[in-house]
């Protein structure tokens, strides 16, 4: 019986060339870093709530290393792996052995995401544990409703299609993770700008990585998109949410 092949979404190219690019926006002085702070602190926080001590561990997206300088003190043994510089999520790793895998910000943009999760279970230790995030279904709503109306009558296709809680527990199952856990957060950001918003979703790898991208706005169209992201904010200030959906689950 042959394998069903994954639709392709998502262009592997346009991402690698995404995260080289916030690779080099984060060398920067004070580049945007809060959903990855915000990741690593859900993963130190699970661990320690779950008295959890991983010998060793695999932590792949976090382009800051913090979540690596901190295991790494505590003794764990790490390997840290980014999609920008070589690493393929849809691929077997070419290494195992983990007792700890950490994966953040980086499922959301990939075409077969239960193969994904599939090569992460078989990396991992008997007993041993994945943690998962990234950004899920509801993420930034001003700007999706901003797009939708810039594009009038005939959208383009300009956001990226997410995973809901219901999605996430569904493939967790799927892919035969035991004591699968499902959470779902959301950190909001104010704007003073809609290029403001842009810039940080570019340091962040956020940007549009679709195989089908859409045509580029004009300039008559950026400029009511503008004005749209603005009117939909207070006080010079829009607020844009951002939906983290975090999956967790354990080999036996």
């Amino acid at each position: 019986m042959e394998s069903k092949v994954p639709p392709r979404i998502f262009s592997a190219r346009r991402r690698i060339a995404a995260r080289r690019r916030m690779l080099a926006l984060q060398q920067q002085p004070d580049p945007a870093r809060y959903l990855i702070d915000d990741m690593v602190e859900d993963v130190l926080e699970r661990l320690s709530f779950l008295r959890f001590e991983p010998a060793t561990a695999l932590v792949i997206g976090d382009y800051t290393g913090a979540l690596a300088r901190t295991l790494t003190a505590a003794g764990v043994a790490v390997t840290e792996a980014e999609p920008g510089t070589g690493f393929e999520e849809e691929q077997p790793y070419p290494f195992e052995s983990f007792d700890l895998i950490a994966s953040l910000g980086t499922l959301d943009t990939v075409n077969d995401l239960p193969g994904a999760l599939v090569h992460i279970r078989k990396a991992l230790n008997t007993g041993g544990m994945m943690i998962a995030s990234f950004l899920s279904s509801g993420s930034l709503p001003i700007m999706r409703d901003v797009m939708l109306a810039a594009d009038g009558d005939r959208p383009a296709p300009r956001v990226h299609p997410t995973v809901d809680v219901r999605s996430g527990g569904q493939l967790l199952q799927r892919t035969l993770f035991a004591d699968p856990v499902i959470d779902h957060r959301h950190v909001d950001v104010g704007f003073r700008s809609m290029e403001r918003l842009v810039g940080d979703l570019r340091g962040q790898a956020l940007t549009n990585v679709l195989a089908d991208p859409g045509p580029a706005l004009g300039k008559a169209t950026l400029a009511q998109a503008r004005e749209t992201f603005a009117a939909a904010g207070e006080g010079g200030r829009t607020v844009e949410r951002f939906e983290i959906l975090t999956l967790s689950g354990w080999k036996r």
